[in-house]
């Protein structure tokens, strides 16, 4: 029999586990960010926050500095469903599901050569989804078994789809060392390195001591990517990512369901390799919630970057079809994300997907990207700002201080501004792939993702992994680290292969 326990001392801060981006005394303050986004009004619920003794949610970081006291999270928690329960006004124009976000769109696009009509997304669990809206029902699909030597590769696909493997993991690494720094932190380290306009790797030589300490790097990402030290490509949620995709098309082939997705997280993926909307969503699957709920229940991260990051081999894999790039990406960005954040995902994939075909330029790619967003919806609007005002200022920093000025109150991680300043950086560089990289990563915000997906696209219209610079490739030596499963030291030429290898599929 166990008597009481003596009272101990208080652990130490430093003894305190402080998960990120899941206590809810920080998701209430992003959730009330989200809401006067949406149009909800947020501001019963933040006088009570205030007045019980809360505090906004941390600006950059993921966890603020000190847990709250126990009555405060349960108020937190309670202010979360209270918030959630209230009607959003946006969601007319902006809606998630499947049958009325395609109605959106304004005339069905034309079918791909070759291609059989493209029918209803699969639901969460694998089935077609009816008109009328997805309904869970059984799964009968086999998985698509892992591609063999034997399947057709298209060899100007494997070169094209090369060169984006390469080039997402070019402007990925170009953004890590900056990740979380203001603008002007990002510019003034630049600047005094000699490298203003942004043309080539960050570096720490010939930068004063005393702006370093007053703009650090990026702790974790300092000691692999910059100029002096990048010796392979570092492991990065943006590239593992891709590679979780790559996987579940082994498995599951293009009918994949959203369960498909979740299932392959739990195994494959660990939990704290995951961030914003993607941990919240592991999370509820752990508390046995089912999408779409894993992407909606206390999860003020459901508009954020994270399904953008995760659309490049949806549109891969669907060279110059860029709508069933986009249904396919949307039963992807579901089990985590909401409105503009599936939006993002939507956009980059089938802008992609237009790039892949082999034919098109940056311009219509984009135009593609913007054909399957809800013409309505804050994104769309700001996609179209983006690519405007790259249009009317030559130089490349005044489009990014207009961009910075319209969508600044947004958080840093949110896919509304990161996703208009990749179109704006995209048509300001016209192809260009230093310039395309380069420009994404220097207008801030969430910079290896903007760079990551830059580069995807500029190195597919590159065409071919030659065609972008050496200064850029050599020092990722063909070797990409990941902690997913079978992936780790892949070259982007295997990459490469085995995407075509799945794009060959129906």
């Amino acid at each position: 029999m166990t008597g009481p326990r003596a009272a101990g001392p208080a652990p130490a801060a430093q003894d305190l586990v402080r998960l990120t981006w899941a206590q809810p005394e920080d998701l209430l303050g992003h959730e009330l960010r989200q809401a006067a986004e949406d149009g909800r009004d947020p501001g019963p619920a933040l006088r009570t926050w205030l007045a019980a003794g809360g505090r906004p949610a941390p600006a950059r970081a993921g966890a603020s500095p000190a847990p709250a006291a126990p009555e405060l999270r349960a108020l937190a928690t309670r202010l979360l469903a209270g918030l959630a329960d209230l009607p959003v006004p946006s969601a007319a124009a902006e809606p998630t599901a499947w049958p009325a976000l395609r109605a959106t769109w304004p005339a069905p696009p034309p079918e791909a050569p070759g291609r059989e009509p493209r029918r209803a997304p699969a639901t969460a669990t694998g089935s077609p989804a009816p008109a009328d809206g997805p309904h869970p029902g059984p799964d009968t699909r086999g998985p698509a078994g892992p591609p063999t030597a034997a399947d057709a590769v298209d060899p100007g696909l494997r070169r094209r789809l090369e060169a984006a493997w390469a080039g997402r993991a070019v402007g990925c690494v170009l953004g890590k060392p900056v990740e979380k720094l203001p603008l002007e932190g990002i510019r003034a380290l630049a600047r005094a390195a000699g490298n203003w306009p942004l043309d080539d790797w960050f570096t720490a030589r010939g930068v004063p001591a005393g702006l370093l300490a007053a703009y650090p790097w990026n702790r974790r990402s300092a000691a692999t990517s910059l100029a002096e030290n990048i010796d392979g490509t570092p492991e990065d949620d943006d590239l593992d990512h891709p590679l979780l995709g790559l996987l579940l098309l082994q498995r599951h082939g293009k009918g994949f369901g959203t369960a498909d997705l979740a299932r392959l997280w739990l195994d494959e993926l660990p939990a704290g390799r995951t961030f914003t909307a993607e941990r919240v969503a592991y999370r509820n699957l752990l508390q046995g919630l089912e999408p779409p709920l894993t992407a909606t229940h206390h999860n003020p991260f459901r508009e954020w970057i994270g399904a953008l990051i995760r659309a490049d081999v949806h549109g891969w894999t669907h060279p110059g079809d860029p709508a069933a790039a986009a249904e396919q990406v949307w039963r992807d960005a579901t089990l985590t994300h909401t409105a503009n954040g599936v939006y993002a995902a939507l956009f980059a994939a089938a802008a992609i997907a237009e790039a892949a075909g082999g034919r098109a330029d940056v311009h219509a790619a984009l135009r593609a990207g913007l054909a399957v967003v809800p013409p309505g919806s804050r994104l769309a609007e700001a996609v179209r700002f983006g690519i405007r005002a790259a249009g009317e200022e030559a130089r490349f920093d005044r489009v990014v201080d207009r961009l910075h000025a319209r969508y600044g109150h947004y958080h840093w991680v949110h896919a509304v501004p990161n996703t208009a300043l990749i179109a704006a950086a995209l048509t300001h560089a016209d192809g260009d792939f230093t310039h395309s990289v380069c420009r994404a990563v220097s207008g801030g915000w969430d910079t290896d993702s903007n760079g990551a997906t830059a580069g995807s696209v500029a190195g597919l219209l590159a065409g071919s992994p030659d065609r972008i610079p050496e200064r850029w490739t050599a020092p990722l030596g063909n070797r990409l680290a990941t902690t997913v499963a079978g992936f780790d030291g892949v070259g982007f030429d295997t990459l490469a292969h085995l995407t075509a290898q799945e794009a060959s599929r129906p």
